[in-house]
């Protein structure tokens, strides 16, 4: 029998608060208290489940989270802080973890708490030479529908100022490197 692989948990595995999805979600409107669920699923069954608070009236605006792990419930405040945009409008939202005090835009989380995400790997860095080797040859391939979607999205720019923009330019390419793999190509590296 195989043994079985000791994989780390990668960031795209980790359950994870996002800043901008607050923003998207109208949760850092100024002068505001809203409350509301986050919830993780897998398979369309959802595994995970907190409740928050994120209040924007206060003098320092914070997220409060609450949920258990293990039968244990936690509770506690994330601080909130804003710079002002480099573009000179508006302001950019920050969490400060709570563990280790650092600004960040994303909070993951890892021994019972959300956090700064600290050590870790993203899933490309642990994957084998192999399995590196059929994303770069078969990858487009295998995605060649997927680009096409943004190729013909609504909304997609394929040009600014007369230019190609470098996101169509990127697409077209791995489109043409679709083209170069034979369907007959692709069915031989599967079988292997």
């Amino acid at each position: 029998m195989a043994r079985l692989g000791t994989y780390p948990t990668t960031f795209e595995d980790r359950k994870a608060i996002s800043m901008s999805d607050l923003r998207k979600w109208n949760y850092l409107q100024p002068d505001i208290w809203r409350s509301g669920t986050l919830s993780w699923s897998r398979c369309g069954k959802v595994h995970s489940q907190i409740s928050f608070c994120v209040n924007m009236a206060a003098t320092n605006p914070y997220l409060q989270l609450s949920y258990s792990v293990q039968g244990q419930s936690i509770c506690y405040d994330v601080k909130l802080t804003a710079l002002a945009s480099n573009l000179g409008t508006g302001k950019v939202w920050f969490f400060i973890c709570p563990l280790t005090g650092k600004r960040c835009r994303k909070l993951y989380f890892k021994s019972s708490y959300f956090q700064y995400r600290g050590e870790g790997y993203y899933e490309k860095q642990i994957q084998s030479k192999y399995y590196r080797h059929l994303e770069k040859t078969y990858g487009p391939a295998l995605r060649a529908d997927q680009i096409r979607d943004q190729l013909y999205s609504r909304h997609f720019r394929k040009f600014y100022n007369g230019n190609p923009t470098k996101r169509y330019i990127k697409l077209l390419a791995q489109l043409n490197a679709a083209k170069g793999v034979s369907d007959r190509d692709l069915m031989l590296e599967m079988v292997r």
